[in-house]
């Protein structure tokens, strides 16, 4: 069996990826495809990674675990999505740096599992928006805590992604950037219940009608509905055009309000991020979905 963890990052997801597959839950299950929500699956999880400390669970253990988090009988593929798997808000930044246990905490849930294939799902972010967004989620908004004492220019995300793709030996992981989600929202939810491109799936423009006002969504739908053989770059493209002319007012942008921040810091932030969405599209065992 083949079991898909969608670990977040903090403020990307929103659980639209669980909304967006409990639509297609019928076609789903039709495939073998079981959703695990957070409500069934925290309490186990935790427990067990706790008592793991990291450690490869016994036959025994896997076992009893797969009974507890399945309803259907013999899957053979299950879902689970939550941004619990990398802990609370305090755990973005530590003394080693950005995401410092994005890898052991992905290589603990592959070693809940050994006899079953895991794939780990993630978008990364922009850290200026990423650390703004989640900065009042933080034990009061305490900025000199959050950061760990960190200059913010120095939070990339290279070293998290190599450090990922090193804890999970050579399981697969698939990467993309929370920016470009609206354009490839539909390749990835095909990609994390693994259906077949030619079998329809719902609610895959979920992020377009946020970003949308009702009369553009609408006319965006006519749009696409039109088109005969729809290609992916051709979707995108539409769904870009849309965004470009018809977006919400600042609904693709974002004020960053941090303490001793400036424009400058913000852009250079910016800039190193590019550069590490560049490194890590070709780095060995990431699979990543570009716009």
């Amino acid at each position: 069996m083949k079991l898909a963890f969608h670990i977040g990052v903090h403020g990307t997801d929103g659980d639209r990826l669980l909304k967006t597959l409990k639509e297609n839950n019928d076609e789903l299950l039709r495939q073998g495809t079981e959703i695990v929500p957070p409500e069934r699956h925290s309490e186990f999880l935790d427990q067990t990674l706790m008592q793991l400390q990291g450690g490869t669970a016994t036959n025994e253990i896997e076992a009893l675990l797969l009974d507890s988090l399945l309803v259907t009988e013999d899957p053979q593929r299950a879902i689970f999505s939550s941004t619990s798997f990398l802990g609370a808000v305090g755990r973005i930044v530590g003394q080693p740096g950005f995401y410092w246990q994005l890898g052991t905490r992905a290589a603990s849930l592959v070693n809940l599992f050994p006899n079953h294939d895991v794939e780990i799902f993630a978008a990364i972010r922009n850290p200026a928006t990423l650390l703004a967004d989640m900065l009042p989620q933080f034990w009061g908004g305490d900025y000199a805590k959050f950061m760990q004492g960190h200059p913010p220019e120095a939070l990339r995300w290279r070293e998290p992604a190599r450090q990922l793709v090193q804890a999970v030996q050579g399981r697969r992981v698939v990467l993309w950037c929370h920016e470009d989600a609206p354009l490839i929202w539909p390749e990835i939810t095909r990609l994390i219940g693994d259906v077949d491109p030619d079998i329809p799936m719902k609610a895959t423009m979920l992020y377009m009608q946020e970003l949308l006002d009702a009369q553009a969504f609408q006319n965006l739908r006519e749009t696409l509905g039109a088109q005969d053989r729809l290609s992916v770059a051709a979707r995108r493209e539409i769904c870009a055009r849309f965004l470009q002319d018809h977006a919400k007012a600042d609904a693709l942008e974002q004020e960053i309000d941090m303490p001793g921040w400036t424009q400058d810091l913000v852009d250079r932030m910016t800039e190193n991020y590019y550069q590490d969405v560049a490194e890590i599209t070709v780095m060995p065992g990431v699979e990543f979905i570009m716009p």
